[in-house]
């Protein structure tokens, strides 16, 4: 059977992203990283948990995650717009790498509390403030922007596939001993950042204005002017911050569904394996028209999927449910990403990935934080469907606020 324009296209694409080995040494330390993250992630998760028995305690983790997050972005993004991208990786994964190191260390002998946990995880909480949206502005200066969107979404799909084995890991190695998972992290770490320093450095750009108070603020001006970037920023930060459910799962896996550390891990991977495999669908078909209000339906399959989620008293049922809703975030992301990438010049890249780190960090680590609250209010399913309709009303006000937005075709805007 004679093969179709796109699907020569694919092909072509594909192969020109294999051969590209700045782009493989991207994915492979954004792979490295993520793997990293996740499994001390699941860790901290129930090392928490054991320790305090509160979901307060638990919501905790990610609030000291966003606080830098929220403190350091304009400096992020005048950082990120000024100096080697790839040097600010590796500078960034060497400090996760030693601090989980030193966490590793706290857990064999047996002095890291909570409140260690907490500096330990504010830590990396820097880290990763510059972290990524560094390294997001550093894909479109290795990739041509006619093969963004699948670049985008073949790494994503590769990380999501680092998202799939991390928590599993981290749960499994965190049965065989609590200090296992902080070590093979810390190597992970190190391994990203051998990787990012391989990285052929892209080409100069023009020069940079100087550091002014309206350049500092550049990014949030430039994101206010485009309705259709401040739309999707937003619809995902209100978003994942009411139906976001991560931080709760240990106690889904304990207290409902009545299982261990292994179960809590492969809850966390399920929403992985939701998204790796659509992200590897959206490598191979590209999204050609109705974008935006694809994005919203997304959106609003993710919290009915955590509806049901936490009225789920059955193991199976739940890690489908975790599938779909990884599923339907994937969407939501490579849409996000391709837009903000391809609608923003590379001057400004740094400075609008650092506002868009924000969001995605208010949306998740502050997102696990409310999680935390309400269920110390309402419980985890009233906490689970509490996000779930919170999150399909967004969707409903969003698609009425910005209509630009629903109004999307492609992903060129």
């Amino acid at each position: 059977m004679p093969s179709t324009p796109d699907a020569d296209s694919v092909l072509i694409d594909s192969a020109l992203l294999r051969q590209n080995w700045s782009y493989r040494h991207f994915i492979s330390s954004r792979v490295l990283s993520s793997l990293a993250l996740n499994g001390v992630t699941v860790a901290v998760g129930w090392l928490i948990y054991d320790q305090t028995n509160s979901a307060f305690a638990l919501g905790l983790v990610g609030l000291v995650q966003f606080l830098p997050v929220l403190l350091l972005t304009f400096v992020v993004g005048q950082v990120a717009d000024r100096y080697d991208r790839r040097r600010i990786g590796l500078i960034c994964q060497l400090i996760e790498a030693v601090t989980v190191a030193t966490m590793a260390l706290g857990v064999w002998q047996g002095w890291l509390g909570t409140t260690g946990i907490y500096v330990g995880m504010a830590v990396l909480g820097c880290a990763i403030a510059f972290e990524r949206p560094t390294m997001a502005a550093l894909l479109p200066g290795i990739v041509p922007s006619s093969m963004l969107q699948r670049a985008i979404a073949t790494s994503t799909s590769f990380m999501q596939g680092a998202i799939v084995v991390g928590p599993a890991l981290g749960g499994l190695l965190y049965g065989v001993g609590p200090v296992i998972p902080f070590g093979v992290s810390a190597l992970f770490f190190a391994g990203a950042a051998f990787n990012v320093i391989r990285i052929h450095r892209p080409a100069a750009v023009q020069d940079r204005e100087p550091v002014t108070l309206q350049s500092v603020f550049a990014g949030v001006g430039f994101i206010k002017s485009r309705p259709i970037i401040l739309g999707t920023l937003s619809l995902d930060l209100f978003a994942v911050l009411l139906g976001g459910i991560t931080s709760l799962l240990p106690i889904f896996a304990r207290d409902i569904l009545h299982a261990g550390p292994w179960a809590l891990g492969f809850l966390r991977a399920a929403p992985a394996v939701g998204a790796f495999s659509m992200s590897i669908w959206l490598a191979r078909h590209r999204l050609e028209r109705n974008v935006g209000q694809t994005m919203l339906i997304a959106v609003a399959v993710f919290g009915l999927a955590t509806i049901i989620f936490a009225l789920s008293t059955n193991i199976i049922l739940s890690v489908a449910l975790l599938v779909v809703l990884g599923a339907s975030d994937t969407v939501s992301v490579v849409i996000r990403s391709s837009l903000v990438q391809l609608l923003t010049p590379d001057a400004m890249r740094g400075r609008v990935n650092a506002v868009n780190s924000l969001f995605i960090g208010a949306s998740n680590q502050l997102g696990e934080f409310e999680s935390g609250m309400v269920a110390g209010l309402l419980g985890p399913v009233g906490a689970g469907i509490f996000g779930g309709v919170g999150t399909i009303l967004i969707v409903l006000a969003w698609a009425r606020m910005f209509p630009a937005l629903r109004k999307v075709q492609t992903l060129s805007g």
